[in-house]
């Protein structure tokens, strides 16, 4: 362990990890608007296309961080506007101008650094050019690699606003005067820092992995482009650093450790983003298939009557749900007082009644949307209609229920549920042995005043006891008032 620790103490350790830090960070940053432009491959063409500069400035300037910084960035640039050119003048697809541009300057830029090789006195490493070589970083290098950082840096602050615009609603921005080819060019000139400045580190071939791998992770991670680019230049600035200390210990090339250190963090957020992974994704699912069958259970409820109430067996026959499924479905229900189990069978609340009405309303609403508007017959509507009316949201409903001119019956003839006006927070939805306050504004002044005749005051505070078929029982100051189930599904409450 002291070997390791006086391994970094070294100065060219100290200046390694200091300029892979720099560009973690710089690549991290601007490969955001890079992924969101969908320009991941002009990223990595022009990170081929600097060769010829770096072959050129070695003819002009001989061995010179400087002159290889200034070569590549020229080059970097020139091949931008040479892509973008084809793009916009030649009927050429994007992909295909970007193919043949970098293709092209990368060959010359191999061809020419193999020529200068084979001179006498003279030898430019192409491997260090491709792969990177942190370890023989010179001061020089990582005075440029920090003044390139800085700069970028300050630029997408300085000029964050345009970049988001341009990004999103490039339409928008002509509108306001703004030149979205004048930002396009320069983000191409931020991209060449960036390239330029990943050269000695990763190298070519591997730098598309620092510009593009952060910010796709952190876009699993945030939909806020400001976040996204905070987290994009965390993770490039950590895949950097253990990237290297990972080179370090196991004893190979830095600059791609760097690169599976960044692919890493990748599949750990595809699995444990929290919104977007794919663990998040199942647990969705999982709910989303839970709610679907309970809902079906209080559908399959509805369609009997207090006289012939439907029995367990009944329901497992129907939805096909096994014994310990559909027991542990009905407790849910029975808890968030949806249900009463009797001796002779299962009995919706006028809660559960309320949610089967809602889904008999998505359902037919549908029906009557698939006929009309689509164009669909009346046999072909059910299964659609059976399936969407779990996913159908309540302003798609009242948007769907308006573009019909609101029908009271469906292409079967079968009466609409009317939308009620009722509170968003109600008694009826609340679960039982749970707490909350009587609101003071409620939806009319009739319950107002038949909240008055139960001595019930405005903000009294309650818990509810029990949810039963016809009316629900709440406690104020241990004192029980019974309330009409058809009252207490009006009546607005407040839950915090």
């Amino acid at each position: 362990m002291s070997d390791f620790l006086i391994y970094f103490t070294e100065p060219w350790a100290i200046r390694a990890l200091i300029a892979s830090s720099l560009v973690g960070i710089m690549c991290g940053t601007i490969g955001c608007f890079i992924v969101l432009r969908n320009m991941s491959l002009i990223g990595d063409a022009l990170a081929h296309a600097i060769l010829p500069g770096v072959f050129i400035a070695f003819l002009i300037l001989g061995y010179s961080t400087i002159g290889f910084f200034l070569g590549s960035v020229i080059a970097g640039i020139i091949a931008a506007i040479i892509i973008t050119w084809i793009q916009h003048k030649v009927k050429t697809k994007n992909d295909a101008a970007i193919g043949i541009v970098f293709t092209a300057m990368f060959s010359v830029g191999v061809m020419g650094i193999s020529w200068l090789n084979k001179e006498e006195g003279v030898h430019l490493d192409l491997q260090d050019f491709l792969f990177g070589n942190v370890l023989s970083i010179s001061n020089q290098d990582l005075a440029l690699t920090a003044l390139f950082t800085a700069y970028s840096i300050i630029s997408i602050i300085l000029f964050y606003r345009y970049l988001f615009i341009t990004t999103f609603q490039p339409t928008i921005a002509q509108t306001m005067g703004i030149s979205v080819k004048t930002v396009h060019y320069f983000l191409m000139l931020l991209l060449s820092f960036a390239v330029v400045s990943a050269l000695s580190t990763v190298g070519v071939i591997l730098v598309v992995a620092m510009l593009i791998t952060p910010a796709a992770t952190a876009l699993l991670l945030s939909d806020k482009l400001k976040r996204v680019v905070i987290i994009s230049a965390f993770l490039g600035l950590c895949a950097a650093v253990l990237g290297f200390v990972g080179s370090v210990v196991f004893d190979t090339t830095p600059g791609p450790a760097m690169a599976v250190t960044a692919t890493l963090f990748y599949f750990i957020a595809v699995f444990f983003a929290p919104k977007k992974g794919l663990i998040a994704k199942g647990i969705r699912q999982r709910q989303q298939r839970i709610k679907i069958e309970r809902e079906d259970i209080i559908r399959f409820a509805n369609k009997f009557n207090d006289q012939q109430l439907p029995l367990l067996h009944q329901f497992k026959e129907y939805l096909g749900f096994s014994t310990n499924k559909l027991n542990a479905h009905m407790n849910h229900l029975v808890n968030e007082g949806f249900v009463i189990l009797k001796d002779t069978g299962v009995d919706l609340t006028l809660k559960g009644e309320e949610e089967a009405q809602k889904l008999v309303r998505a359902h037919r609403l549908w029906e009557s949307y698939q006929v009309n508007t689509m164009g669909l017959k009346e046999g072909q509507i059910h299964d659609e209609a059976d399936r969407l009316e779990h996913h159908l949201t309540k302003e798609i409903l009242d948007e769907v229920d308006e573009q019909l001119g609101f029908p009271t019956e469906d292409p079967h003839g079968s009466p609409i549920p009317k939308k009620e006006r009722i509170p968003l927070h109600s008694i009826l939805k609340l679960k039982p042995k749970s707490r909350a306050k009587i609101s003071d504004k409620q939806v009319n002044d009739k319950i107002e005043s038949e909240l008055w005749e139960l001595g019930i005051l405005p903000n009294s505070r309650f818990l509810l006891d029990k949810i039963d078929k016809d009316f629900v029982l709440i406690k104020i100051n241990n004192k029980s008032i019974k309330i009409p189930a058809a009252l207490a599904r009006k009546i607005n409450v407040k839950t915090s």
